[in-house]
């Protein structure tokens, strides 16, 4: 007698689903294993995780031994060149009691008022001194005036030493007297702003009003150095190109491949004349229009018998 209990009976599988053994394929023991114990699945390839990290939009690492830039810092400037030097000429002694000085077209008188006259003067008195000098035609010339803070600071020379009347040095040429006063006065001064040169401090100084003493230094263009650019002189201008005038060196472009041509003035035989356009296809053209013909007289028209 057959066993029917049901706690006996095998539990077979549905049957067209297989098991979750049969489903998993097993390794093959003969295929060769991945360098590391990975499998090629597991392991991602090296220009596939480079790849992936630049459409990410990753930032490259910087090079070894590179600080990081600080955060918000911007880019360092570029320096502007550094402008050539121009080596000064040095001042020439004209032998006449007169300097030239070749590097600003200036001559100046070698002495000044405080070696000349002994005394100091005032802004109002300084012309004084300055029409004795010119009615004396000093060097031959009558042309001499007070020069302006430009001119003045022309003859600060850091690299030379000379001597005041007090035995003060201050940055000044010898090549001038020895003993004249480091002070002179200047064209910017006014009576409501007394201002005169300090070659001590190598600069103009501003005082308030008030009754202040000084000598004078005197100067003039030297003949010569028309060319020389005047100190404080404003730079020449260059003229403006005329309008419509091509810029110095840039040639005319070339009109454009297919460009319409410019159109022809009137009353101009030469030009050639527009071709007519083709007619449609399957369209005849229009035929020219004929000539008149001349009317036949009365005696054309009447049939003889």
């Amino acid at each position: 007698m057959a066993d029917t209990n049901p706690k006996n009976e095998e539990k077979q599988p549905a049957e067209g689903k297989p098991t979750a053994s049969e489903s998993t394929p097993k390794p093959d023991p003969a295929a060769p294993k991945p360098e590391g114990g990975e499998s090629a699945s597991e392991k991602p390839a090296p220009a596939a995780v480079a790849k992936s990290a630049a459409s990410a939009g990753a930032k490259p690492a910087p090079a070894a031994g590179a600080k990081p830039a600080a955060p918000g810092a911007k880019p360092a400037a570029a320096k502007p060149a550094a402008k050539p030097k121009v080596e000064k000429k040095p001042l020439i002694d004209n032998g006449d009691g007169t300097i030239t000085d070749p590097n600003s077209g200036l001559m100046w008188k070698k002495t000044d008022a405080w070696i000349d006259t002994k005394k100091f003067y005032t802004w109002p008195q300084a012309p004084e001194y300055v029409d004795k000098v010119n009615k004396e035609k000093f060097a031959g010339h009558d042309d001499w005036r007070i020069p302006s803070k430009a001119e003045a600071a022309t003859l600060v020379d850091k690299t030379k030493k000379h001597m005041d009347k007090n035995g003060t040095e201050y940055p000044f040429d010898p090549i001038f007297e020895i003993g004249c006063a480091a002070v002179t006065w200047i064209t910017e001064c006014t009576e409501e702003k007394v201002v005169r040169f300090d070659y001590k401090i190598g600069s103009e100084f501003t005082y308030p009003p008030c009754e202040l003493w000084s000598s004078i230094r005197v100067v003039r263009n030297a003949e010569g150095y028309e060319d020389v650019p005047k100190p404080g002189a404003a730079p020449a201008a260059k003229p403006a190109p005329k309008p419509g005038a091509p810029a110095a060196g840039v040639k005319p472009a070339a009109p454009a491949a297919g460009a319409a041509k410019p159109a022809a003035p009137a009353g101009d035989k030469s030009a050639t004349p527009a071709p007519k356009p083709d007619a449609p296809a399957g369209e005849k053209a229009a035929p020219p229009p004929a000539a008149d013909k001349p009317k036949p007289t009365e005696s054309q028209s009447t049939p003889t018998a």
